[in-house]
């Protein structure tokens, strides 16, 4: 088993990121007091916003990756590249804006959960609204509850505690937290292979979290650490097919977990749902 080190990385997947990607390194500056070595995963922009930032910071890398692999394969690409001295691996959007000290808030809530596998910060959307991140499981209940209702009905109950609406914003384990920033132990990581590269956009933080939860380790909420996520710069330059992408997703995740005969005239409902839903979502855009 590799023996890692205890420096810190960050990881984040680019395509054409635009000027997002130089607020989220100015801001990252001021996230932690370590030094932090910076790969960006490229999955094929042309804006060119990547290789600029690469040339003019030395502790940031350009990594193309081939091609447009999806989030989480290309996040594992970037991890790839890393050695065995970094320990601490961080998962993020290039949207993302650090608030004050949010890194080593994260790293602190390390040292309180020794099974900690992955550490998620309290999300900010850019109004100030804090977003639901840390999450339960979507059960088969609970998920085709919040996937039926949750646009027409947003208070519905199998949505509030899906997305987990009245707890109180404290330090706690979750059941999967917001892939848009996530802190992870390299080793934790590593003992689940990563993301599940099958999920090309939506579910792989859902996934990797209920693996990392089945092989012993936490997902840990540390609402002391504050971010700020805009979304949706690269994936609304083509919305209906990241809503595609997410439907898709949320099967692949369902099927994953009820295999076997008996779960499949469940299974071809849920399919036969999604694909409604996802025309009526799309014929409304």
């Amino acid at each position: 088993m590799t023996r890692y080190g205890d420096e810190l990385a960050v990881v984040t997947v680019t395509y054409s990121p635009g000027e997002t990607l130089d607020r989220f390194l100015a801001t990252l500056t001021r996230a932690t007091t370590r030094q932090v070595r910076v790969v960006l995963a490229d999955n094929g922009s042309t804006d060119g916003a990547p290789e600029r930032a690469a040339a003019s910071a030395d502790n940031v890398v350009f990594l193309p990756t081939g091609g447009n692999l999806g989030y989480g394969a290309g996040a594992n690409r970037g991890v790839a590249e890393l050695g065995p001295e970094y320990g601490w691996v961080v998962v993020a959007n290039p949207d993302l804006e650090w608030g004050e000290g949010s890194l080593d808030a994260l790293l602190a809530a390390t040292k309180r959960w020794p099974r900690g596998g992955a550490f998620g910060p309290l999300i900010r959307e850019p109004n100030g609204e804090v977003y639901p991140s840390a999450r339960l499981q979507p059960s088969l209940g609970r998920g085709l509850g919040h996937a039926v209702f949750g646009k027409v009905w947003p208070g519905n109950p199998w949505t509030r505690e899906y997305r987990q609406e009245g707890a109180e914003i404290g330090e706690r384990t979750a059941g999967w937290l917001s892939g848009s920033c996530l802190l992870l132990r390299r080793e934790a990581f590593d003992s689940v292979n990563g993301f599940d590269p099958r999920y090309f956009m939506y579910f792989e933080d859902v996934d990797l979290g209920d693996r990392i939860a089945r092989a012993g380790w936490l997902n840990v909420y540390v609402p002391d650490a504050e971010v700020v996520h805009i979304g949706g710069v690269s994936t609304a330059k083509s919305s209906n097919r990241m809503l595609a992408a997410h439907h898709s997703s949320a099967y692949r995740y369902l099927a994953d977990r009820h295999r076997g005969p008996q779960w499949a005239p469940l299974l071809l409902a849920v399919r036969l749902g999604l694909g409604l839903r996802l025309r009526l979502l799309t014929r409304r855009r």
